[in-house]
């Protein structure tokens, strides 16, 4: 003992790198040096594990397990940084982690030869260095060794159990942590810990509570590690029940779903079907009530959220609940896009051979190979059944039936009949105000052509503009069209930019009044925002953007014209005659033309603005209807942003300032994201001295408030949207203090 502790040990006291010792450290950090390229650390580790089967100093094995723990901290504090390599945390925890294995092995020599012996400090040794954030470098040599050694070894996987039941419970979080996050597979994970969470609350709370309520960064690897290693047993089966029923509480909570963050909601619904997939029948029969009822009441909340993405995870989660409780009957079936992450959450239904489950592979890789095991889902109606045999007498009534013997008509030579489309306004009002039914290809040919006739006949437009607008508002579809809404869409634009204040006033009036559909409302957003866009971007030969055709490059100096030569003439002798060092690449100026929205960008802006806090009977845009608030959040966000320059986007901007601050604190992430969209449109739209004459209180309120946001807003895009905004609003701060007064 006194040659082993010789670097440790003086008086009872372990004196590393004393100024009383005499050592000069470097000498001290080269015997270290040497006795851990000699495994002397295994020889140490054993000799407290003897001693502590019999009652050693209990003083001496805590500074002894703080000094072997914070070795590398403790030598690079007095070499100053100038650490040997085997010093690094990268070198060193490795080494202690083949050490512990060695201890491990006399261990189980030991045991094998009926001699006691404590692994206790072991544990102490792997708990601290895990809570000291090494799991990585110590369970990286450990766990693929101990899961090698108790695939048949009963002593072995008793010493494992034993090994992480004595970390403390300080420690054991960091501990069980990195078991789950590093073992192969859920059925190395069930030998490596045995039934530790029934034994250990500490354990239970970190497997049942912390990893998959309070936390959602972990991967799909270790989900599927953690809830099959609660399904491989029988006493653990009752906690994935349990953990079944508290993750679909969240699930079906309509705060949660407002609150959480898109990967929680995310990563909760992985944990749902991962449990879905290990249930038995009769768990199933148990509990099947609960689950029809968190599947009711969960799908409505996600299907009521403004984002698609939580609207797409009810329902697919929604559909899992089904096919299990409804193994005979219909089941849910709803209508969606799939993506990669649908698919890999109907991947996760089917319940992958806990030996095949490699934690280690990226997210990618692993979505990849689930999607190969993709399930098929079944529904009532695609059931095979068998063909009930035929009797004589039907088969004879089915031969007369048979209309095989008719000749079918030569049609080869038919030609479609071409309907022509009215040339007049008034005409294209009196064909989709009609209600007769032979006029259904001239509504079709009508619908088609208005947007172009519009364009091309302003004047007889304005006389009836108002009368249009509100015929394509509720215009339906007749007839199947292609591309309906775009078409209808594109014409109420035309419309709108061809009279835009009567028009505006009309949309925006009724866009607060009553029977109106939720997708009526939305509509008139749309139709005022592409309106907006065309109206502010400058004109070319007649023809906007919205048209799709390029700027066309017009001439200066035409040659037809003959009087304006002189000009050319001047222009050419002067540049002759200059002499120049740079002439950098010569433009052609373009023709300008006045902003068409400076004039009417209050009408669009501020009937919008006016209502939004007055519920309807059927519309309340504070209450259920957060979904048109978004909406109407974002439209005036473009409106302020199109507006800038305009006469009265100072107006505009205190106005849309007040109305942010009045809905800050709204629940809905989609809400809040226009809000913040608001503030950016309004920094870049209203000029910063403005916004400093007549908004600085407001401005300072506003900057606190997004900073709250960036700190402590539970969405992402939300925080980023903040932290942008207090960018601009450094970036315009240094402008104007750049600015010469």
């Amino acid at each position: 003992m006194q040659i082993l502790f010789l670097p440790f040990k003086r008086g009872n006291n372990l004196q590393l790198f004393s100024s009383s010792s005499g050592l000069d450290p470097r000498e001290v950090v080269e015997v270290l040096e040497q006795f851990l390229q000699e495994g002397r650390v295994s020889a140490l580790l054993w000799e407290v594990c003897h001693q502590q089967a019999q009652a050693g100093c209990l003083e001496l094995q805590d500074s002894l397990l703080n000094k072997i723990v914070c070795l590398p901290e403790h030598v690079s504090n007095k070499l100053q940084g100038e650490n040997p390599p085997v010093f690094f945390p990268q070198n060193y925890f490795p080494l202690l982690g083949d050490a512990v294995l060695q201890v491990l092995e006399k261990i189980s020599d030991s045991l094998r030869g009926g001699l006691d012996c404590s692994i206790s400090f072991v544990s102490h040794v792997l708990g601290k260095v895990c809570v000291h954030g090494r799991q990585k470098e110590i369970l990286g040599v450990l766990v693929p060794r101990l899961t090698d050694l108790t695939k048949s070894d009963c002593i072995w996987q008793r010493m494992c159990w034993r090994l992480v039941e004595c970390v403390p419970d300080r420690w054991m979080e960091a501990v069980v942590l990195g078991f789950v996050q590093r073992a192969p597979g859920a059925d190395a994970l069930s030998r490596l810990l045995g039934s530790l969470v029934v034994k250990n609350k500490k354990a239970q709370f970190v497997v049942t509570q912390k990893m998959l309520l309070l936390q959602y960064g972990h991967t799909t690897a270790v989900l599927q590690n953690l809830l099959g290693y609660l399904s491989l047993d029988s006493l653990r089966r009752p906690l994935l029940l349990r953990v079944l029923q508290e993750l679909l509480e969240t699930w079906s909570s309509s705060s949660a779903v407002k609150h959480s963050p898109a990967e929680q909601q995310l990563y909760i619904s992985k944990a749902i079907l991962i449990c879905l997939s290990h249930l038995k029948e009769p768990e199933i029969e148990s509990c099947r009530q609960e689950l029809l009822t968190s599947m009711m009441e969960g799908v409505k909340c996600h299907l009521d959220s403004s984002l698609p993405q939580l609207r797409r995870l009810g329902m697919v989660v929604a559909e899992a609940i089904s096919l299990k409780i409804n193994t005979e009957g219909p089941v849910l079936k709803f209508e969606y896009e799939e993506d990669d992450e649908t698919r890999e959450l109907k991947s996760l239904l089917v319940q992958t051979p806990s030996f095949c489950v490699v934690p280690s592979l990226p997210d990618d890789d692993r979505s990849e190979k689930a999607g190969a095991a993709l399930p098929l889902v079944l529904e009532s109606s695609e059931k095979s059944h068998t063909a009930a045999p035929v009797t004589p007498g039907e088969e004879s009534d089915a031969e007369l039936d048979s209309d095989d013997d008719l000749i079918p008509y030569d049609m080869s030579e038919d030609k479609e009949l071409k309907i022509k489309a009215p040339v007049y306004i008034r005409d294209c009002i009196e064909v989709l105000t009609g209600s007769r039914p032979e006029d259904v290809d001239k509504w079709e040919a009508t619908v088609k052509a208005l947007e172009s006739l519009v364009r091309r006949n302003p004047a007889a437009t304005r006389e009836v503009s108002v009368e249009l607008a509100k015929i394509l508002l509720h215009l339906e579809e007749k007839t199947c069209i292609e591309g309906f809404v775009e078409i209808r869409q594109r014409a109420q634009v035309a419309v709108l930019t061809t009279d835009p204040i009567p028009v505006a006033k009309y949309l925006t009036s009724q866009f607060y009044s009553l029977n109106y559909s939720l997708r009526q409302r939305m509509d008139i957003l749309d139709v005022l925002v592409l309106a907006a866009q065309e109206l502010s971007c400058p004109k070319f030969l007649g023809k906007t953007k919205h048209s799709g055709v390029q700027k066309p490059c017009i001439p200066l100096l035409p040659g037809s014209d003959s009087s304006k030569d002189w000009r050319r003439i001047v222009d050419e002798r002067i540049k002759s005659k200059t002499r120049r060092f740079d002439m950098g690449q010569s433009r052609v100026e373009l023709a300008s033309h006045p902003n068409e929205f400076n004039s009417v960008a209050g009408y669009f802006f501020f009937p919008l603005i006016q209502h939004f806090d007055r519920p309807l009977t059927t519309f309340d845009l504070l209450g259920e209807d957060h979904l048109v608030l978004g909406r109407l959040v974002h439209t005036l966000a473009i409106l302020m942003y199109l507006a800038v320059n305009t006469v009265a986007v100072t107006a505009m901007g205190k106005a849309l300032l007040e109305f942010v601050w009045a809905l800050r604190f709204h629940t809905d992430s989609y809400v809040r994201q226009g809000l913040l969209s608001c503030v950016s449109s309004l920094l870049l739209s209203v000029p910063m001295e403005r916004i400093l004459a007549d908004m600085t209180e407001e401005l300072l309120e506003t900057q606190s408030w997004l900073g709250d946001v960036m700190e402590k807003d539970s969405d992402g895009d939300c925080r980023r949207l903040a932290l942008q905004n207090l960018l601009l609003m450094e970036n315009l701060k240094k402008k104007l203090e750049a600015v010469p007064s």
